[in-house]
């Protein structure tokens, strides 16, 4: 049970985490900041927050549990707002989707404070941004990935475990760097090319018209592309690296295709496609190990 969650960051990903800890009565208070006086207020309408404070310090003041869930490029200045504010113990939690910047900025913006903080990472979501989309039940059954450095403390580590636990999340931990490597190949790269299969039939004349004849299959692999843009072009940039590494991975099997394309070469064509179809068949979500 804490007495008092400070939620900084009122939209999707922060009401959900707000809505399911009063789901499991592990939480009192809700006191909520966002950047949009707006979607502070609507947190409060909707009973995701029980009280609305000007600024994320506020927020933070007299909290023994703090989530930080604003867009990555924000996290180093709203830690470096509160760091003051933190009590003796306090557990503060973002929920980004990179982890190597995220560190470097909490030892920049926390400093002596740095060891109540746990780099989280909860594999959920939704491709609607906003307060009005959150459920408590958005992080049901899912993953979520702690990236403890040799600066967090066991306790601070084991503390966050077991609270996404209790929210009925499967726990793993991993460094920051191999997250984000990781996360680059399933998660970040998937968007850039579903971002990019929209743009290429968009800037084609008869775009609009493909559109209108596309089934489920282009539903399904197109999903993702109507993701709230800041919010990725965000983790792309700060997760570059990885990217530019996993981008050259993947022209690289489509080189492969391309040339099986223009030879002709069916029996080549489909051994590419009987490979790719194995490994698909075989993946199972969340397949692994509960924790590492």
């Amino acid at each position: 049970m804490f007495k008092q969650l400070g939620l900084i960051g009122c939209g999707l990903m922060g009401g959900s985490f707000a809505l399911a800890l009063k789901r499991a009565g592990l939480v009192q208070t809700v006191v909520g900041h966002s950047q949009s006086p707006a979607s502070a207020q609507k947190a409060l309408k909707l009973g995701v927050v029980d009280r609305v404070v000007g600024t994320a310090a506020e927020a933070a003041q007299g909290a023994d549990l703090v989530l930080v869930a604003v867009p990555v490029a924000a996290i180093e200045a709203t830690l470096q707002a509160i760091g003051p504010y933190l009590s003796a113990d306090s557990l503060v939690m973002d929920v980004g989707s990179t982890k190597q910047d995220v560190v470097l900025g909490a030892r920049r913006a926390l400093g002596a404070q740095l060891g109540r903080f746990v780099p989280v990472h909860p594999i959920a979501g939704k491709e609607h941004a906003g307060v009005e989309h959150a459920t408590a039940d958005l992080y049901d059954g899912c993953q979520v990935v702690l990236t403890p450095t040799e600066d967090t403390p066991p306790t601070s580590t084991e503390r966050a475990h077991a609270l996404w636990q209790a929210l009925g999340c499967r726990v793993r931990r991993m460094t920051p760097e191999a997250h984000d490597e990781a996360y680059a190949a399933v998660s970040h790269l998937p968007h850039l090319l579903a971002f990019a299969m929209m743009k290429a039939i968009q800037d084609q004349s008869r775009g609009e018209a493909f559109l209108t004849l596309a089934g489920p299959g282009f539903r399904d692999f197109t999903r993702i592309a109507a993701s709230e843009p800041s919010v990725w072009r965000d983790i792309l940039i700060s997760n570059r690296q990885a990217m530019l590494e996993q981008l050259d991975h993947y022209q690289q099997a489509l080189n492969a295709f391309e040339a099986a394309l223009i030879a002709e070469d069916a029996p080549a064509l489909r051994e590419l496609i009987a490979s790719a179809s194995a490994t698909r068949a075989d993946w199972r979500l969340g397949q692994g190990p509960s924790t590492d």
